[in-house]
Order: structure tokens, then sequence, then C-alpha cells
């Protein structure tokens, strides 16, 4: 579709995106009224409104109530690093989401007994409904919010062990890789998958967003000897994060 032939929404849209991009209208200022839009553009009062909509859903303006429509200060790109298993000592949850050393945080988490659901249940190659362990990991750097986590262990593997709360017992804290090691499990094969997707309400809530904006999505397994031992998914704003690998040449 050629630009001349966009619907009048998206171009009016389309310049008061380039006026924030160019600085023309800085973080904090209050956007045109719907009626200073109509008049500017020679438009409808649908078609105002239908412009602020989509500045709203790309998250470059948003809502104060009883005030107006305000330029949102875009946050800066950070990257999370993500590299291969780090040895004993080092491999905290935080560590084990976050790979860059320079970058020190602490995490809140909370574990339970749950029935696996199908997504789950096929990432762990059991049958849905078999138990498993959840737990659900808040995880801060620089006191802020950063990424969420929700990891899944079958109680098939790890029930009735010293491992089976990962935040309790012996080797609270620790890594996958070294719990599993402590049950004669050996860990020996780790995948990742990137994705991204509008953020439930809850999650952005967490993590300080807007609702609805997209988050990242790394969906990680643990596996060993072909039999997945954990799966995890983390979600980090898309807007504030960006995923970054390391990886080892061997």
């Amino acid at each position: 579709m050629a630009f001349g032939d966009q619907p009048a929404y998206l171009r009016v849209a389309g310049d008061l995106r380039q006026k924030i991009v160019a600085g023309e209208l800085p973080p904090h200022t209050r956007l045109p009224s719907q009626a200073r839009i109509r008049e500017q553009y020679g438009v409808s009062d649908t078609v105002a409104l239908e412009a602020r909509k989509v500045l709203m859903a790309e998250g470059l303006v948003e809502g104060r109530s009883g005030s107006g429509t305000y330029v949102r200060e875009q946050p800066v790109s950070r990257p999370v690093v993500r590299t291969g298993y780090r040895g004993a000592g080092e491999s905290t949850p935080f560590r084990q989401e976050q790979g860059d050393d320079r970058v020190k945080g602490t995490w809140e988490s909370r574990s339970e007994q749950v029935a696996a659901e199908p997504r789950i249940a096929r990432r762990l190659r059991i049958g849905p409904g078999d138990r498993v362990m959840r737990t659900d990991y808040l995880f801060r750097s620089g006191g802020e919010p950063c990424m969420l986590s929700a990891s899944w262990e079958p109680l098939a593997i790890t029930g009735r062990t010293p491992v089976m709360l990962p935040e309790e017992g012996p080797l609270a804290g620790r890594g996958v890789v070294e719990r599993m090691a402590a049950i004669d499990i050996v860990v020996d094969n780790v995948t990742e998958e990137v994705s991204a997707r509008p953020g439930l309400a809850g999650e952005t809530l967490a993590l300080g967003g807007v609702p609805g904006h997209c988050v990242v999505v790394v969906s990680r397994t643990y596996c060993a000897g072909g039999c997945p031992v954990e799966t995890a998914d983390v979600v980090m704003l898309a807007e504030r994060y960006r995923v970054a690998y390391h990886l080892p040449v061997k």
C-alpha cells in the first residue's frame, strides 16, 4: 500500500510519531488535543481519536486521567545476556537468567505443586496432569523489576529428594545443573527459543510496563540424556530489554 493510500488515521499517527521521534514533541509534552488534531490535519473526530489510539498502542504516548495525553519517555533498551552453563558457586537463579557479571540482582520466588498443563507436559515429555513443581520468580536489577520467570520440574524426578524445592534445602538458590547433579542426574543439553507476544496484564503490571505492550519470552529446557528435567519461561518487557547471546566456540 502506497503512503498516499494509507487510511487517514495512519497518516496522522505517522506525522505525530515523526514529531515525537524527532524531539519536536519531547517526553512529558501534552499531545495536541483531539480538536487541535482535527483542525490541524483537516480530519474528523473519529480519525483524530483513532490516530491517538495508534500512538498509545505503540507506547509513544499515555493518557492521564483528567489531564490529557502525554508523550512517554522511552526507556533505553538494555541487553539481557544469555550464556552457557556457569560453574558451581555462580549458578544462582539471577546468574542463570542474566549472564552479565556487571549486572547485580536479587530475586523473589514461590514454589507450589501443580498439575502440568498440556503445553508444559509436551515440553517435559510427561502426561498432561502429571504433578510438577512450579516456581515463579521476580528478578530485580538495581531494585527495579526486570524479569519474570516460571519454571516447572517433574516431581517424578525430584519428588522426595533434597532438591524438590528449588529455593529450599541444602542447594537452595543453585542452578538446575548443580541441583540435578546432587541427585545423580547429569544435565548435558540446554535449548532456548525466543519469541514475542502481547504481555498479559499481570506480567506488565509486575514489570512496571503498560498493559498490552509486547514482551520477549525466552523458553528454556534443560535435558539429561535426552530427557527434559526442567523447563521455564523468562519474560521481559520488549521495550526495555533485548536478548544477547554469548556462546562459546568449541
